[in-house]
């Protein structure tokens, strides 16, 4: 593992860049290997690396990371969302996670959704859980190759992004003063 990024420099989360998959790959096995993760082959995260976000120091260390996979027009995926273990809990992964919405937001995608071991870490950024069958070009696209399949502890959970809008939008609507 890479030396412990310093949080208190944080400076950024940013596009993530081809220096960046070597820590980015290590987070990921490492999470995999204890069997959190997926593992990731390093081909694959260089060939999908416009799809991640890091969470950086001045330093150039990765603190964290998450990946954007877009399905089509109305439909995302965050993953590989990982912070480094040696700094966990200290709000990198939530803020990983609203830069990757606010990209989907962007983007105009209507859903997102994750497949998680940890769906209370979500249900804190406002997703819901749901059926993965809800999802079957993921099933179709990772999970039908994947050995853990018929033994997935995975969770799959989703946020539609069309009601927060609405919900963030009237919230910051000012209100009317009566005279």
């Amino acid at each position: 593992m890479t030396r412990e990024p310093q949080s208190e420099t944080l400076t950024a989360i940013r596009k993530a860049e081809l220096r960046d998959v070597p820590a980015i790959f290590s987070m990921i096995s490492h999470y995999a290997a204890e069997r959190i993760m997926l593992p990731r082959p390093l081909t694959d995260l260089y060939e999908s690396v416009r799809e991640f976000l890091v969470a950086g120091n001045q330093k150039g260390e990765i603190a964290g990371c998450g990946a954007l996979k877009l399905y089509n027009a109305e439909l995302a995926e965050i993953r590989s969302l990982c912070v480094n273990p040696k700094i966990q809990h200290r709000g990198i992964g939530r803020l990983l996670t609203e830069k990757l919405l606010a990209e989907a937001e962007s983007f105009g995608l209507k859903t997102v959704f994750a497949l998680t071991t940890t769906p209370e870490f979500f249900a804190k950024c406002g997703f819901r859980e749901v059926a993965r069958e809800r999802f079957p070009m993921k099933v179709w696209r990772d999970c039908l190759r994947c050995d853990r399949y018929f033994h997935c502890h995975e969770k799959a959970v989703c946020l539609d992004l069309s009601s927060t809008s609405e919900l963030v939008k009237t919230q910051a609507e000012p209100a009317e003063i009566s005279a």
